[in-house]
């Protein structure tokens, strides 16, 4: 059996955060089995073209792609992602092995230290069609540019006065223990985040029975369910990262309960679903969920 494991991951400092949370809880996992776990960074498309719009340079799995090649090649044995950066198609030889228990998928503000969210024409630092649209509904004063780069890139732009203030998960935020610079947690209520967001997933290749067998191990079955049926929505749409959907799955006495909106492409118009069922068949929840929202999409 081979002791020695590669983790391939993005070369920024949340990546790195979330791919050693995995190398813990193998560990933690295996005390009897010294595996050799090597973290090896990967630089992706969307790290290293930082000054372009994420359609202008393949859409939603620019921050995934160069890892999953490393993986099909065999060059690393895990990639470790943020989910809701990945595509919901999948490649074939390649498989999510664990879903991590779910951090908090809230979004939330950071502000600069000398506005309010009362100011007028706060100019706030987001790329989410999803995010501009459903925070447009709660604070009209708001007025939103596009952003890029990782978290403290985007602080830093806050703090010089670039943005008067930005929109993140809170997943990352409290990663990397900024939680003091949060200036207001949105409720799923207000604002329904991105499917799979504050979930981090293990990939592998789908053959490596022993890698498999490790991951099996540290999967969150609750996350896993919720995440399926979470990504299924998307993947009956046809959706992508320019997608404004928002997608989020809860279990609770025993039930699976899907909540999702979808706007037009103007952000006008949209159209709020929530949906229950069985919590053994998140697949097919989702995609009666895609379904009737399919059916909302031709009105707009």
């Amino acid at each position: 059996m081979n002791k020695k494991i590669i983790v391939g991951v993005r070369d920024s400092k949340l990546s790195l955060a979330y791919a050693m949370k995995v190398v813990n809880l193998i560990k933690k996992n295996f005390l009897n089995q010294k595996y050799e776990i090597q973290i090896k960074t990967i630089k992706t498309s969307g790290d290293i073209q930082k000054n372009k719009k994420t359609i202008e340079i393949g859409g939603k799995n620019i921050f995934c792609k160069e890892i999953e090649d490393k993986l099909s090649n065999k060059d690393i044995n895990i990639a470790v992602h943020s989910l809701k950066d990945m595509d919901s198609n999948e490649r074939d030889d390649l498989t999510i092995g664990a879903y991590i228990k779910r951090n908090d998928p809230r979004d939330v503000l950071i502000l600069n230290e000398n506005k309010s969210t009362r100011d007028k024409n706060l100019v706030i630092g987001s790329s989410s069609k999803r995010r501009q649209f459903q925070i447009r509904k709660i604070h009209n004063n708001f007025h939103f540019k596009d952003i890029r780069g990782n978290i403290d890139t985007r602080i830093n732009k806050v703090i010089k006065g670039d943005y008067d203030g930005i929109i993140l998960a809170s997943a990352g935020i409290l990663t990397l223990n900024l939680k003091d610079s949060i200036k207001k947690f949105f409720s799923i209520d207000e604002i329904i985040p991105a499917a799979g967001q504050g979930i981090i997933a293990v990939q592998c290749r789908k053959k490596d029975e022993q890698i498999l067998e490790i991951l099996k191990k540290i999967n969150d079955k609750e996350t896993k369910i919720c995440a399926i049926a979470e990504r299924s929505v998307i993947k009956t749409i046809g959706g992508d990262c320019h997608t404004a959907l928002g997608s989020h799955a809860i279990i609770k006495d025993k039930k699976l309960t899907i909540f999702t909106e979808l706007f037009s492409l103007n952000g006008e118009e949209s159209f709020k679903l929530k949906k229950t069922g069985n919590v053994k068949m998140p697949n097919k929840l989702g995609i009666l969920t895609g379904s009737d929202l399919l059916k909302k999409i031709t009105k707009f």
